[in-house]
C-alpha cells in the first residue's frame, strides 16, 4: 500500500512538474485588447488557447492602434497585438521591423480588412445585373432616401470618420448627384447601423459605405459592389482620402492589411506562443457571425471568444496540435 501511495505521489509530482515546465516554457504573456469588437474577441481567443493549451500566464491589457503600436515600439510592451491594421502604421512599423524591435507575423484576417459600398443581398438577388456601383447609380428608384423617397440616397459615414472623406469624394467622382442621389450623413455609428437594419426590416434598397468584419455584416447579408477599377494608391493618397479634393477620380477602396505583431524580444524568448500565432487566422464571414452572436446576446469579448471556441472547432483546431486542442476544449 505504501509503495502504491508512493507511486501515486511520484506520478502526481511528475505531472505537476511537467505542467510547471510547460508554463515556464511559455511564461508570462501580455496581449492588447483593442477597442473594437473583432480585435477584442481575437485577444480573448488567444488568451484562452495560450492559457489552456500551452500553460501560459496571460494578461490582457487595454489597447488601440497608435497607443499600442507606440508602446510596443518604444517600451517593448505589450507582447502581442493580435489585430493590427498595419496600413495605419506602415512606415514606422517597417522601420521597427528593420531595426529589430518588432515582428509582423501571419495575417489575422485571411481576406484582410474590407471597405466599400454595399447593397443588401436580397436586392442583388432580385437585380443580378447590378454588379458595380455604376450599375446601382443607374437605378435611383431602387434606393429611396429615408426622408424623401422621391429621391435616391447613398449613405455615408458619420462626421469625423476618415471614410466620410473618401465616400464624399467618390460620390463627386461618380457624378452621383446628377443621377438623382443625395449623400446622407447618418450622424453616428448607431445611425449607420440602424439604416441598414431598417432597410432589411422594410425590404427596401440601401446603398452606402460599410466595412468588414463587423456584427452588422454578420447579421445582414450584404454584397460589396465593384467600382470597376483597381485601387490606385497614388490617387488615393493624392485625392480620394483628402478632404474636399477638387478633382476626384473613381477609385476602389484598398484592402487593409491586418496582421498580428509581436515584440522581437518576446518572439525570441517565447517560441511556443509565437509558433501558434504564426498559424492562426480567420475570415471576415466567420468573424462577422461571431460578432453578430455577441451583439444579439449582449456578450463581452470573452463571451464571444468562448462561443467561437465552442462552435467553430473545425477552424481553430487546425491552428494547434491535437493534444493542445484537447486541453483547450477541457478548459472551456
Amino acid at each position: 500500500m505504501k509503495k502504491l501511495l508512493a507511486s501515486t505521489i511520484l506520478a502526481a509530482g511528475l505531472y505537476a512538474a511537467a505542467g510547471s515546465a510547460q508554463a515556464a516554457e511559455c511564461g508570462d504573456v501580455s496581449i492588447a485588447e483593442m477597442n473594437w469588437a473583432s480585435a477584442g474577441v481575437a485577444a480573448y481567443v488567444d488568451k484562452m488557447i495560450l492559457e489552456n493549451g500551452y500553460g501560459c500566464n496571460v494578461t490582457v491589457v487595454t489597447g488601440d492602434t497608435m497607443p499600442t503600436f507606440t508602446s510596443m515600439n518604444e517600451k517593448g510592451e505589450p507582447d502581442i497585438a493580435p489585430e493590427l491594421w498595419v496600413n495605419a502604421v506602415r512606415t514606422p512599423l517597417d522601420a521597427a521591423i528593420k531595426e529589430g524591435r518588432l515582428l509582423q507575423l501571419a495575417p489575422l484576417l485571411s481576406d484582410g480588412g474590407v471597405e466599400g459600398w454595399w447593397i443588401p443581398k436580397f436586392l442583388s438577388d432580385a437585380h443580378p445585373d447590378i454588379k458595380t456601383v455604376q450599375d446601382a447609380l443607374g437605378h435611383p428608384e431602387l434606393f429611396p432616401a429615408p426622408e424623401d423617397p422621391s429621391k435616391a440616397a447613398i449613405t455615408n459615414c458619420p462626421s469625423g470618420w476618415n471614410c466620410q472623406i473618401s465616400t464624399a469624394n467618390l460620390y463627386k467622382a461618380l457624378g452621383a448627384k446628377g443621377k438623382g442621389f443625395e449623400l446622407i450623413d447618418t450622424g453616428s455609428a448607431a445611425g449607420l447601423d440602424g439604416s441598414i437594419a431598417n432597410a432589411f426590416e422594410k425590404k427596401t434598397g440601401w446603398l452606402g459605405y460599410y466595412w468588414a468584419p463587423t456584427a452588422i455584416l454578420g447579421k445582414y447579408e450584404m454584397v460589396k459592389l465593384s467600382f470597376g477599377v483597381e485601387n490606385d494608391k497614388a490617387e488615393w493618397d493624392r485625392c480620394t482620402a483628402v478632404p474636399d479634393c477638387a478633382d476626384p477620380k473613381v477609385n476602389a477602396y484598398p484592402t487593409s492589411d491586418v496582421f498580428t505583431v509581436v515584440t522581437k524580444k518576446f518572439a525570441e524568448t517565447n517560441t511556443v506562443a509565437v509558433d501558434y500565432l504564426k498559424t492562426r487566422k480567420w475570415d471576415n464571414q466567420t468573424v462577422g457571425k461571431v460578432l453578430a452572436w455577441m451583439d444579439e446576446n449582449q456578450g463581452t469579448n470573452e463571451d464571444a471568444a468562448k462561443h467561437f471556441l465552442e462552435n467553430y472547432g473545425d477552424m481553430w483546431t487546425t491552428w494547434v496540435s491535437a493534444d493542445v486542442a484537447a486541453k483547450v476544449k477541457a478548459g472551456l
